[in-house]
């Protein structure tokens, strides 16, 4: 399914702007859809990816649940049309405002990470007179061989609780009158293309659930957290990632009990394809040995290349002419301002439209007002 970009239409908006693809976003619901009922894993889209308001309501209409960081993220998914009752909270500083709100709307679970969080849930939940879902995000010290910046389920990690610890928590779970221990969490990191991580998170789960078994405790949940990877380079070769495999993969290798549920956060994968940047060539600069294509938008639209030296696919969709080599950068006083270096591009000119793809995760929700710049307007494909 290759995204296409009305460029007549986008000469009437003004740039930099994100355009989702929803043909693409729904044609991606359908699959996961499909293969989680087929496995049976209750997925819970993680919101931090992206929470543009569309997007939210698009996925809840699915009727899947919802992953949170935030006090806010919660009262997002609940505008959206997400059922509380599948709303799961992680974050390892969740305040007590934060917490509350959490109760208010009788989420499905906190997924805790402290002794400390633990003890104030139980406070809050008992003045507020309810008993709190409690699961354990657990650190299986799995390495996602991803980015350390995105790498999450290692013990040096702040998340979690390490697995040594996993059966004296729930203990402790059950000392604490308003809590209610429901599972475990996990996530070992993000942008995962090398499934063998799953593998050994699958075999850590395993062989905790043996041990927590000979000790009398069995979690009702088990929750995979996310990290499903997509291609970046070949946005129209793979719009889709393979959930198909990502799916059957803990189906085939997971060893849970009877009764026991599966839950998974997917994020990224969900809605990462199906976001663009389109922004406009401003100069196009000739220094002594580069050429730079200029662009209006900057690290403060999309900030995955300059914090992560991330790689987006860049394309003139203005040009015909033959491919040229340039640095392709932003106007942010910041010489991290840059979205790709050697880039092979159609011959370029001022005016031309230049899209940076696969920008739907991580991309407009992370954007800012660096260098007081107007936050990027959304427009979608079937009503622009």
């Amino acid at each position: 399914m290759k995204t296409i970009f009305p460029i007549e239409k986008f000469k009437s908006i003004e740039t930099p702007f994100y355009y989702y693809d929803m043909a693409l976003l729904n044609a991606t619901l359908d699959v996961i859809e499909t293969e989680s009922k087929k496995n049976n894993c209750h997925v819970h889209y993680a919101i931090k990816a992206n929470a543009n308001p569309r997007i939210l309501k698009a996925i809840a209409s699915r009727g899947f649940g919802a992953d949170c960081v935030s006090g806010n993220e919660i009262l997002a998914a609940v505008a959206a049309g997400f059922d509380a009752s599948k709303i799961v909270f992680a974050g390892v500083g969740k305040t007590d405002k934060e917490i509350n709100i959490g109760l208010d709307h009788n989420i499905m679970c906190f997924n805790a990470e402290s002794k400390p969080e633990l003890e104030v849930i139980n406070e809050l939940a008992a003045k507020a007179g309810k008993i709190a879902n409690i699961s354990l995000r657990i650190n299986p010290n799995v390495d996602a061989h991803t980015h350390k910046k995105i790498t999450t389920g290692l013990n040096e990690n702040k998340f979690g609780f390490n697995l040594e610890q996993t059966s004296d928590i729930i203990a402790f779970v059950g000392t604490l009158k308003n809590l209610n221990f429901i599972g475990l969490h996990f996530h070992i990191g993000s942008q995962i293309t090398d499934l063998s991580a799953f593998d050994d998170l699958c075999e850590v789960i395993n062989q905790l659930q043996d041990d927590l078994e000979a000790k009398g405790f069995s979690p009702k949940n088990i929750d995979i957290g996310g990290g499903l990877g997509i291609d970046y380079n070949h946005p129209d070769e793979n719009p889709i990632p393979s959930f198909a495999q990502y799916f059957d993969l803990f189906k085939q290798k997971l060893n849970l009990r009877p009764n026991q549920n599966l839950h998974c956060e997917p994020g990224r994968s969900v809605v990462a394809q199906c976001g663009n940047v389109i922004t406009r060539t401003v100069f196009v600069k000739e220094g002594t040995t580069k050429k730079f294509v200029i662009v209006d938008a900057g690290m403060t639209d999309l900030i995955r290349p300059a914090m992560y030296d991330s790689f987006h696919l860049i394309e003139n969709i203005s040009s015909t002419g033959v491919e040229d080599v340039y640095d392709v950068v932003g106007p942010i006083c910041e010489s991290s301002d840059v979205f790709g270096k050697d880039r092979k591009l159609k011959s370029t000119r001022r005016g031309d439209f230049i899209v940076l793809r696969s920008a739907g995760a991580y991309g407009e929700v992370m954007a800012s007002e660096y260098n007081l710049r107007k936050l990027p307007k959304a427009y979608f494909s079937d009503n622009i």
